[in-house]
Parts: structure tokens; C-alpha cells; sequence
């Protein structure tokens, strides 16, 4: 099992099932005095708190629950499908992980508390603190990046980045790319066809790998603001795929398909993800946020040869966004919203925030733990300083609340698989997944209104 691989599967995507049995991971407190509001023994408060046990961690609901004896944390691992039922219900748990990318459907259901009165009040969490990536959470009632706050990031990266290996470049006499300077998509590709070695038809080292079955809407949303162009209508309720900026993104997903240099749905990965392949270096290069880079604190034979790179860039305008940010948010009906505020406190801004900072596993989400990433190894280093420059070009994604990315990216690959094939042009397929997304919109908008 890799437990890197599923921590940046759930950064990429916001609903996934695994399993829906409630786990107490601590003890009950039970003799803490005081009034129980939810007729826990001994006063205590039971705070229900649906997480991921990799994230949240049995260690860290043990020092919450130490430093907050009248609290005791029953843990629920993440399941979507518990959670709609829990929600349509009115009896949702306390405290919910959520991405930030993907969170305007839970705040135009109003199914989020404003957190901006716990943020004034905090001397903890404190909103002038809040790096950018946090916006992503607001909402003012038609779109993200204004108004009050719905959620807290714990941790994030700029997906679009770079990683890699130096080995690989040297043995195909390609030069390695800029720490400052993005490379051109085209040029890119091009690279990746260099870089790319076959024997018997198959690829021996691939050139690229794009993490294609985690994500294909967000980096496409990336290329055409790249671009200078907008992806949705004004109200959101509609995307239009048929423009030069986007039939380029879609067709550069189309040439690197036919190329051969990458995994695809067509040709994929047995695990479903860059990583085994990458550290077999097997692949020159693959797409992955800051966070890749604790994959290889146990590798010394590799850490010599691993760089990071700036995020590719389609145009004139350098957009390095996250496709995720991971964190949470207090459900409007919560029963306990105080204490998990104080545990969002705890998580958000405490010891954890701070140990998951020193690990270098994602950037944190608050100014004043950047200087925490690790930079002891000369690899880490060298990605503190180019992730430290690409915050400069962190830039929101679109988010529409009428649509999901799993459900855009999955309509992308069927059409990007029929013209890979030849099946279809780059402009068809441009055009059926205009037309399928915007369908899905429509019933969107009609669920919520």
C-alpha cells in the first residue's frame, strides 16, 4: 500500500467512498465534569467529526482531546454517500473534510456555516493569515472568492508544477528545465517525445505523466486562463469549449494521447497513478503539486537527481493554481459547532498544522508556517525556493456549484479517448463536451435553483 498515492488521490478528488463504519479512535473522558448538550457521559461533549484516519490521526485526536477533556471526538472515515444521507437528514456530523476547489455546491445548498464570527474572534486562526488558496472556501451567494467563509484549508499545492528526474534528462541529452521560468506546453510535449524511450512498442520510460486519471477538467481550466480566456458563463451555469483558447488545451491533450509519451485512460498505469513509475525511474517527468516532494525523504539514491518545476504555462498569463486544497468545514446544522471550531482550531493552526508543514507534505494554508517546510536535503531545498516563487501566479480555479470536476473530467476523457483514436477531431470533441457539461449544468441548476 502506498499511502502517498491515496493522501494526493483525495486531494484530486472531493467525494470518495472508504467505508462508513463510525470508529471511536480515543477514549470517552467520562469523567470530565460539566452539562453534556448531547447526553454524553460525564458532561462530555461527543464531537462527530468525519475525516480521513491518515490525516487525522489518532495521535492528534488524542493531544485534541488532552488539551479538551470536556470533549471527546467520535471519527467517522470519509464516505460520500453517508455523508448526503447524514446531511439530508439534519443530523450532520460537526466538523466534514471538504476541498476548497469544488466547495461553491455545498455553500449555494447552505449546507456550511459562515465561519467569518469564529475568524474575528480566533487568536488562533486568524483571517490576515489566510493565504490565498483559503478563497476558495468563500462564497457571496453567486461565487467563490468573496464574501463570508465556509471552510478552512489544512494543507495545499500548486498541482500544475513539475517534478523531475535529472538521470533521465542527462541520458537523453535534454536539458534540464528552468527553477524561474516556465516551459511552453508545446515545448513540453516536444521535450517528452525526446525523453520517451520504447522497446517492442511499448514505453520503457515515459516522457511525461500527466496523473490523467485523477484529473482532466482543472488542468484544462488552467491552460485556457493561461490563455486569457474564461472557461464559464458569468452566472456559471454554462462552459464553452468551442473557443481558440480551448480547442488548444483540448487538442495539446489530443497530440500528447497520439504521442505515446504519457499514461492515459487508453494506456494507463496499473496503479492508477505516476508514482511507482516515477521512483522506478521509469518516467522523466510528472505533473504533481509541492506535496510530491515528501515522497522521496526515504530515497536517497533519487534525492541527487529530483528537481521541481515552475507549472507549464498556454499563453501569456502564468496561472499555477491548486486543483484541490484540502481542509474542512463546519456543517450548518452542526450541533457542536463551537467545539469544532475548536478543533478546527487545533487542526488548522495547532500542533498538526505544524508537524504536517516540517514534513513537507503540502504547502500550509497559513503565511506563518511557510518558514516551517523542510529544507535540510538539497532537494527540498530547491523546491522550497520554487515553490516559494510560484505563489506569486496562485490563482483561484473556477468553481461552478451546479457541476462537479469528477463528473467534467470524466465527459473530457470519453471525448479525448474517441479523438485520440481519430474517432473524432480535436473540434468535435471540443464541442460534445461542451454540450455534455453544459447538460449536466443545467440539471444542476435545476436541483438547487
Amino acid at each position: 500500500m502506498n499511502p502517498e498515492i491515496t493522501r494526493r488521490r483525495f486531494l484530486a478528488r472531493s467525494a470518495l467512498t472508504a467505508g462508513g463504519v463510525a470508529t471511536v479512535l480515543s477514549g470517552c473522558n467520562a469523567g470530565t465534569s460539566g452539562s453534556s448538550s448531547n447526553g454524553g457521559s460525564g458532561g462530555t461533549v461527543t464531537l462527530i467529526v468525519m475525516y480521513n484516519n491518515n490525516e487525522l490521526t489518532k495521535e492528534h485526536i488524542a493531544g485534541f482531546e488532552k488539551a479538551n477533556p470536556g470533549i471527546r471526538i467520535e471519527f467517522i472515515q470519509t464516505d460520500a454517500t453517508r455523508l448526503n444521507a447524514m446531511l439530508a437528514s439534519g443530523n450532520p456530523p460537526d466538523l466534514v473534510r471538504a476541498t476548497a476547489v469544488g466547495s461553491a455546491n455545498t455553500n449555494a445548498r447552505g449546507l456550511a456555516a459562515d465561519l467569518t464570527p469564529y475568524l474575528e474572534k480566533s487568536k488562533v486562526l486568524r483571517a490576515d493569515d489566510l493565504l490565498e488558496v483559503n478563497d476558495s472556501f468563500r462564497w457571496d451567494g453567486s461565487r467563490i472568492g468573496q464574501g463570508p467563509r465556509y471552510g478552512i484549508v489544512k494543507d495545499w499545492s500548486q498541482d500544475a508544477t513539475l517534478w523531475y528526474n535529472t538521470k533521465l534528462f542527462d541520458k537523453a541529452e535534454v536539458p534540464h528545465l528552468s527553477d524561474t521560468e516556465p516551459i511552453g506546453h508545446d515545448e513540453l510535449l516536444a521535450m517528452s517525445k525526446k525523453l520517451t524511450t520504447r522497446s517492442g512498442g511499448k514505453a520503457q520510460v515515459y516522457g511525461l505523466g500527466l496523473e490523467w486519471a485523477w484529473n482532466l477538467w482543472a488542468p484544462i481550466m488552467t491552460m485556457i486562463m493561461q490563455q486569457g480566456e474564461q472557461v464559464y458563463s458569468d452566472d456559471l451555469t454554462k462552459v464553452d469549449l468551442n473557443t481558440a483558447a480551448a480547442r488548444r488545451a483540448i487538442s495539446w491533450y489530443v497530440d500528447f494521447g497520439r504521442a505515446g509519451v504519457g499514461p492515459t485512460s487508453l494506456d494507463p498505469l496499473p496503479d492508477g497513478a505516476d508514482l511507482s513509475t516515477f521512483l522506478a525511474q521509469r518516467m522523466a517527468i510528472t505533473q504533481d503539486g509541492y506535496w510530491y516532494g515528501g515522497n522521496f525523504v526515504k530515497e536517497a539514491a533519487l534525492q541527487g537527481s529530483i528537481r521541481m518545476a515552475p507549472a507549464p504555462v498556454m499563453g501569456d498569463t502564468r496561472v499555477s493554481p491548486t486543483y484541490a486544497g484540502v481542509g474542512a468545514y463546519i456543517p450548518a446544522k452542526a450541533k457542536h459547532k463551537d467545539e469544532a471550531w475548536k478543533l478546527m482550531e487545533y487542526f488548522m493552526a495547532g500542533p498538526p498544522a505544524e508537524e504536517r508543514a516540517k514534513s513537507g507534505w503540502g504547502l500550509p494554508a497559513l503565511q506563518s508556517l511557510l518558514p516551517k517546510l523542510p529544507q535540510d536535503l538539497p532537494y527540498q531545498k530547491q523546491a522550497f525556493a520554487v515553490a516559494q516563487a510560484e505563489l506569486t501566479h496562485a490563482k483561484p480555479l473556477p468553481d461552478s456549484p451546479y457541476v462537479t470536476n469528477d463528473t467534467c473530467s470524466s465527459i473530457i476523457d470519453k471525448h479525448l479517448q474517441r479523438a485520440i483514436k481519430n474517432q473524432a477531431s480535436a473540434e468535435e470533441a471540443c464541442k460534445a463536451i461542451t454540450d455534455e457539461i453544459n447538460q449536466k449544468l443545467k440539471q444542476g441548476k435545476e436541483q438547487i435553483g
